[in-house]
């Protein structure tokens, strides 16, 4: 069992946000393979599927962004998930242009305080993570109104193509693991 977790905000008034583009993704996967987030349990929606052979736990934590790891942890522990071989979580990376995914194997939590609280929660920072740009804060402004501003124009379409790269390298990921996935998706598109 693998859980792949997108990071988010849970609000209606979030959605499309920059900060929400871990829930996109979930989003984008559910519908990709038929999977439904109907369980609730942990502080997170989940849905149980397959992705290419792969039993696998879509989750959207709903603790807020800053307290991911509240649900992931717990969600872990109960499904006897070790993060370190089977835990993917995707989130957004200021650090990247709108368009590009990041994939790494492990790392801190570069200043992102949803992946600060997974860090925490499952006492490991050895998770996989999928990393997808959104673009650097614009001069002067606060990195909390960035992070929750809305994609426009040429960003959407830009966004459209790192999620469907970010759900292509999740079954890489899976088959081939994380190095493989790197090779194929770091790499500049915008």
């Amino acid at each position: 069992m693998v859980i792949i977790a997108g990071l988010g905000n849970p609000e209606k008034k979030y959605i499309g946000t920059r900060h929400n583009v871990g829930f996109a993704t979930i989003d984008a996967l559910c519908d990709k393979y038929g999977i439904e987030l109907t369980e609730t349990k942990f502080n997170a929606a989940y849905g149980k599927g397959m992705i290419e052979g792969h039993k696998v736990i879509l989750m959207k934590p709903l603790t807020y962004m800053n307290r991911s790891g509240e649900a992931i942890g717990p969600m872990c522990h109960f499904y006897k998930v070790e993060p370190e071989n089977d835990l993917i979580v995707i989130s957004d990376d200021i650090d990247q242009d709108v368009g590009n995914i990041r994939v790494r194997p492990k790392g801190s939590a570069g200043g992102h305080n949803g992946l600060k609280s997974i860090i925490a929660h499952c006492q490991t920072d050895g998770f996989t993570r999928i990393r997808v740009g959104v673009g650097r804060k614009p001069e002067g402004m606060d990195l909390a109104d960035h992070v929750l501003s809305h994609f426009k124009g040429e960003e959407e379409v830009n966004l459209k193509n790192a999620i469907d790269n970010a759900i292509a390298a999740i079954p890489v990921i899976l088959d081939e693991g994380c190095d493989i996935a790197m090779t194929r998706f770091n790499r500049k598109v915008v």
